[in-house]
């Protein structure tokens, strides 16, 4: 028997995706962040807007099919779901930040369900360490060297933020990607959609 540590795997995740029009609001704020901030402060995301229910790490190939066909089951009994997003947002929330984020949120609380589903789902899939707290959101950076000037300004944007929607859409299901490490970056690539099983 080949020994499955061997075997070819891909570095994926599992996203909720969000449309060109929120990604084009979220953008204008990442940018007035990045004017206020040193260039060296922050590895912005780019481009890459979406919430991420699940990272997986490495899993092998020929496994692919079988996590597909869990996520197919764990999506079957939620229908579309109505959801904003909204406000910035930093973890933690006290002392230097090291993640900026827009919130992500719905009225019914679906979205934490779907998270659970998609973790228990997943489980047997990964080896990374499970979220005990489910805080929807998208990154729009990673702090690399934040002190107490930029830690400042970037308590005085989110208080100016706090009101601030970046538009609504409809989430009809999630999405599998497979993430690859360039020197440039995370490149993302689809590998497959789940839709929900119910209707709105």
């Amino acid at each position: 028997m080949s020994d499955i540590s061997q075997s070819p795997s891909h570095r994926l995740f599992v996203a909720v995706a969000t449309p060109d029009a929120v990604k084009s609001e979220i953008a204008k704020a990442q940018n007035e962040l990045r004017q206020a901030l040193p260039e060296r402060s922050v590895r912005w995301t780019r481009e890459h807007f979406h919430l991420t229910l699940r990272f997986l790490g490495n899993v092998a190939v020929e496994r692919i099919d079988a996590l597909k066909e869990k996520l197919r089951l764990a999506c079957r009994d939620f229908a579309p779901m109505k959801v904003r997003a909204e406000r910035i947002g930093f973890f933690p929330e006290r002392g230097f930040p090291r993640v900026i984020w827009v919130s992500v949120c719905d009225n019914d609380n679906q979205l934490a369900q779907l998270h659970r589903a998609i973790q228990t789902s997943t489980r047997e899939f990964t080896s990374e360490p499970a979220e005990n707290e489910f805080a929807a959101h998208i990154t729009l950076g990673r702090a690399k060297k934040i002190g107490r000037k930029e830690s400042d300004a970037l308590a005085g944007f989110a208080t100016r933020m706090r009101q601030r929607s970046f538009g609504e859409w409809t989430v009809e299901g999630v999405e599998l990607f497979r993430s690859e490490l360039r020197p440039d970056g995370a490149h993302h690539t689809l590998i497959t959609k789940v839709p929900f099983g119910g209707t709105v």
